[in-house]
């Protein structure tokens, strides 16, 4: 089933009650309900949310996904990092995979929400919420790349930016995208953050990528 939030915390699809529950729960004059497709859940928002844009000639879709990276041993030998991208129960786009080439835990972090970004735009969503417990993807996409582009990918100290490439090409993905970043707190509960944990530690044990 899926869960349309027309009004509440965060608008937008759902793929678990209780996700539903956390944009809903208390809070005031909340809109939502439950279908037996994505389609009517997504026309269940528009109807509300995007009277004026027929003109556009494709209809507005926003979806949220959780993403997550991880990294055994990160920083030593032998580290192994994973990426995890979670869209709900069963879901064909979940993503759980080695992350290629250098193993670091922030590296994961940003390729798994790239991931997320990468297959909203190839289905058409025009409106993503991105949830992860990563701080660093979150400041950096809302606060530090902004500066670090001004700054031609420099820091404020005339470094060069740690992870460019993946930033810049994280960047560059959003563009045609209304992108949100929703930090959340890891482990603590959220049942969309903890599948995508899971499956980001399950990709970091499968075979290497070059």
């Amino acid at each position: 089933m899926y869960y349309a939030v027309r009004s509440g915390r965060q608008p937008g699809v759902y793929y678990s009650w209780d996700e539903c529950r956390t944009q809903v729960n208390r809070y005031p004059s909340a809109r939502y309900k439950k279908f037996p497709t994505y389609e009517q859940a997504q026309h269940f928002i528009r109807a509300a949310d995007y009277p004026s844009n027929s003109s556009r000639g494709q209809a507005e879709r926003s979806a949220t996904v959780y993403t997550d990276g991880c990294c055994s041993r990160n920083g030593r030998y032998g580290a192994q990092a994973g990426i995890g991208v979670y869209w709900g129960p069963n879901h064909p786009l979940n993503v759980s995979e080695r992350l290629y080439g250098r193993q670091t835990n922030q590296r994961a972090e940003i390729e798994a929400a790239s991931r997320a970004v990468e297959q909203a735009r190839d289905h058409n969503v025009t409106r993503l919420n991105v949830c992860t417990d990563s701080e660093y993807t979150v400041k950096g996409m809302t606060e530090w790349v902004p500066r670090w582009k001004k700054n031609d990918w420099m820091t404020l100290y005339g470094e060069e930016v740690v992870n460019k490439q993946e930033f810049e090409s994280l960047d560059n993905l959003c563009k045609e995208l209304d992108v949100q970043w929703t930090q959340v707190q890891g482990h603590r509960g959220n049942p969309g953050n903890e599948k995508a944990d899971r499956l980001a530690r399950r990709g970091a044990r499968k075979g290497s990528r070059k």
